[in-house]
């Protein structure tokens, strides 16, 4: 094969890969499902399913169109699987990976932003195109995370995950709210446990759009906002937060509320907010440093930092399997003397078939994982070829 050809093949082979991390950042990477005698084949064909994306969890069960089981909409199992699990004590889906799941999309768009660089072979253009994506990166990431109003700038996915991922309870509280007749009511609540006269000024401006003027997730980042006024009008003034709408924030309060849906437990969840949000923190200087640490590299053309544009990327599979298990022990051995029944702690099945009492639990890798194995070979092949002719 000549240097041509294979140069030729192995920039195809990076902008390929860089296609797909796109499209795996969109699709289901994992999935895990509940089977127990009372959750018959019928109604639910696939057991008690979740699937995990990069940015959330999402219900994994389908809508049922048989004519003795006619349901209008899908059962909602990420709520089911999280009634279950409490029973023994496990906290809720959504309280683990919220850092992971918060910075998915600047991470996903670092590792895009590397292959670019590695696809360039010039280093002075190479320099120029990363210099420019990770200054984009650094802005999006500062306004999303510590900006006003920075859920805007965020994933809808994401956002839609926090919101189906409440507890159902709760969203009854506040989800009149996106509309018009909602947000009065809404309005008057807030008045009501302020302690304050209802005025019609109350009623936040969202809710005077019409439906198509405002999109599914400005709704849901509302949706989110009414809760946590709520939320916050429930606390004495001085313990009171004002709304930021940035992911900082949104991480914290989701975080607990999750951790405290089943435990009533302040003395065990506050220590446990307070360190994630400090490592929140730490993981977005955290990614300005890398960021720097690459750019340096490439600048003085440091060997080691320059294959490091297209190991990491290859990495993923491995780096999602390491983040997996870790979530799924944590799981099984942060359990709440709180919960009905009193289990070992242990550790979950994290592919294949497992036993928990008189549940199955099934683990299985979903498409997005099978799409990061492709980028990863056609990322190995394509470091092999530059490796070859002496390239970085």
């Amino acid at each position: 094969m000549t240097a041509n050809k294979r140069t030729l093949i192995s920039s195809a082979l990076i902008l390929a890969s860089t296609l797909l991390l796109v499209a795996i950042y969109y699709s289901p990477v994992w999935w895990v499902a509940l089977t127990a005698p009372n959750y018959p084949e019928e109604a639910f064909p696939d057991g008690v399913r979740i699937d995990f994306h990069m940015n959330g969890v999402f219900n994994g069960c389908k809508k049922i169109n048989k004519a003795e089981l006619a349901e209008s909409e899908a059962l909602d199992c990420v709520h089911e699987m999280d009634t279950i699990n409490h029973y023994v004590g496990m906290y809720p889906i959504a309280a683990g990976g919220v850092i992971e799941r918060a910075f998915s999309p600047f991470l996903v768009g670092l590792l895009s932003v590397m292959l670019l660089g590695f696809f360039c072979r010039k280093p002075k253009i190479r320099l120029l195109i990363m210099s420019a994506g990770f200054g984009m990166i650094a802005v999006w990431m500062s306004m999303t995370w510590y900006g006003k109003a920075g859920l805007d700038y965020h994933n809808a996915g994401y956002i839609f995950a926090l919101v189906t991922s409440m507890d159902q309870d709760t969203n009854k509280e506040a989800v009149a709210s996106v509309g018009n007749s909602g947000a009065v009511s809404l309005a008057k609540l807030k008045a009501s446990l302020s302690g304050k006269e209802f005025v019609e000024s109350d009623v936040e401006l969202v809710a005077n759009k019409k439906p198509e003027e405002t999109s599914q997730k400005q709704n849901n980042i509302y949706l989110l906002k009414s809760i946590f006024d709520i939320d916050q009008a429930k606390k004495p003034k001085e313990a009171r937060e004002e709304w930021q709408g940035n992911g900082s924030q949104m991480m914290a309060w989701h975080y607990q509320k999750n951790l405290g849906r089943y435990f009533n437990n302040p003395a065990e969840i506050t220590p446990m907010v307070k360190t994630m949000s400090l490592v929140s923190h730490i993981v977005f200087w955290g990614i300005l440093g890398a960021m720097l640490l690459m750019l340096f590299g490439v600048w003085k053309k440091i060997i080691l930092l320059n294959w490091i544009l297209i190991l990491v990327p290859m990495a993923l599979p491995l780096f999602f399997i390491i983040e997996y298990s870790g979530w799924l022990y944590w799981y099984g051995h942060t359990l709440n003397d709180m919960g009905a029944f009193t289990v070992k702690p242990f550790m979950p099945t994290v592919f294949g078939q497992g036993k928990v009492a008189q549940f199955t639990t099934h683990s299985y890798p979903a498409i997005g994982f099978f799409m990061m194995m492709a980028m990863a070979i056609m990322l190995a092949l394509a470091a092999l070829m530059r490796r070859k002719q002496g390239e970085v």
